[in-house]
């Protein structure tokens, strides 16, 4: 097998996923109304499923046959996942195609799909792990800066709003660039390079990995400083695996939701550590995290934090970048919640009325700075509408939820 193809291997059954799609017009703040999606077996080209989606351009979950949970909790075995395929059509646009849909047993997969004129299909290859991929080029962990421009001295790490990937190696001029949202970038990441039936501390870890990984290209402005226009490469020789558009877990970005402007590095040193990572099977090297030993660290109980010092050194320490770029105003450190008060308040307030604009089933808020049932219900149907836990709060993830989708609906076209 080859990284970028994908033949054919029939679908299994054994266990069950589920699918959730979510359609957008031009772009992510827009939902699609009334597109018709279609859920496509592979092999014999069977329509599984189609609905139209709702207002808020989702169709209701669909329930699929998986592969048994233990093709993914041991090296060697069969495909621990099945493929599907989508086709997105909604009149006055391109028809969109997906392939390669890739779902493991108990986890959700999330695909995104924004329609647009010469949209174009997606092919998704295989992850990381099941795939064949160039071993990773050993790299220093700590890097030399460069040179501050004009004078200046560079500032401490800060998440990226945005994240502009090469998709091949740093001397392929023929490879496209995309340019994505951080956490899109690490949520796509993180879905093709380990499985989301993972423990949920081993998922933790590999995430802070490729966290640190990519902010560290980030702060040590490791491509731009050689001439490069571009973050990071998409090559597994270089940098990560990324395939723009493919599905994503709810597993998965639930857990990059809370952790997303943290990183590993050290006491002494300010820059976050050039954490590299291996799958511990066909290589493994000392110093580098084991994504295959990881897995079975979790399953012995063993925490995130715990699982990165046995592979980093019990002397690294995790930090918080003190800003994301983007964001108008960073979390406020406490939860939000029927009772508060204050200015906090009412930008949560504000940027739901700007969202519900595109999204009507948010009700409209008076902007009084007061946190009572009316604020919690809107804030409630944000998150069941952008897959959140339902709790009428505005935590740390939810927070940054909102801010995005606000962004999102009041950029100019």
């Amino acid at each position: 097998m080859n990284g970028n193809n994908t033949s054919t291997v029939e679908n299994t059954s054994g266990g069950y996923g589920m699918l959730e799609v979510h359609v957008f017009t031009d772009r992510m703040g827009s939902p699609a109304a009334e597109a018709l999606v279609r859920v496509i077996d592979p092999d014999t080209g069977a329509v599984l499923e189609e609905a139209r989606t709702n207002m808020t351009g989702r169709i209701p979950p669909v329930t699929l046959a998986t592969p048994p949970l233990s093709n993914s909790l041991q090296p060697g075995q069969p495909r621990p996942f099945n493929q599907y395929n989508l086709t997105i059509t909604l009149e006055g646009f391109e028809e969109a195609s997906v392939e390669n849909v890739q779902l493991y047993p108990t986890c959700t997969a999330l695909q995104n799909v924004v329609l647009k004129p010469l949209y174009g299909n997606i092919l998704i290859p295989y992850p990381v792990l099941w795939g064949d991929f160039p071993p990773k080029i050993p790299e220093s962990e700590v890097k030399k800066l460069p040179f501050p421009k004009d004078l200046v001295v560079l500032p401490r790490p800060v998440v990226p709003g945005l994240i502009i990937v090469h998709t091949g190696k740093p001397d392929d001029t023929t490879a496209p660039n995309y340019t994505v949202t951080f956490k899109e970038y690490i949520k796509n990441v993180a879905s093709s390079e380990i499985y989301a039936t993972w423990p949920r501390e081993t998922l933790k870890a590999n995430i802070l990995a490729i966290l640190s990984f990519t902010m560290s290209r980030v702060y040590t402005e490791w491509y731009r400083s050689k001439g490069y226009d571009f973050t990071i490469t998409s090559s597994t020789a270089y940098d990560q695996a990324f395939t723009f558009g493919r599905n994503i877990y709810q597993e998965i970005s639930e857990v990059v939701d809370e952790v997303f402007t943290t990183y590993i590095s050290r006491q002494d040193i300010v820059q976050p550590l050039f954490t590299q990572y291996n799958d511990g099977i066909q290589v493994d090297r000392e110093g580098w995290l084991s994504q295959w030993g990881s897995k079975n660290l979790g399953e012995k109980g063993y925490t995130a934090v715990q699982i990165l010092k046995n592979y980093y050194g019990y002397d690294i320490v995790l930090k918080e970048a003190e800003k994301v770029e983007g964001i108008p105003i960073s979390f406020p450190g406490t939860v939000l919640k029927i009772g508060s008060t204050g200015e906090y308040v009412k930008v949560i307030q504000q940027q739901l009325n700007a969202i519900s604009e595109n999204y009507p089933l948010i009700p409209k808020l008076v902007v009084d700075g007061i946190y009572g049932e009316d604020t919690a219900a809107s804030v409630k149907i944000f998150q069941e509408v952008f897959g959140l836990p339902t709790t009428g709060e505005v935590n740390y993830p939810t927070w940054y939820r909102i801010s995005e989708i606000f962004l999102a609906v009041t950029m100019p076209t």
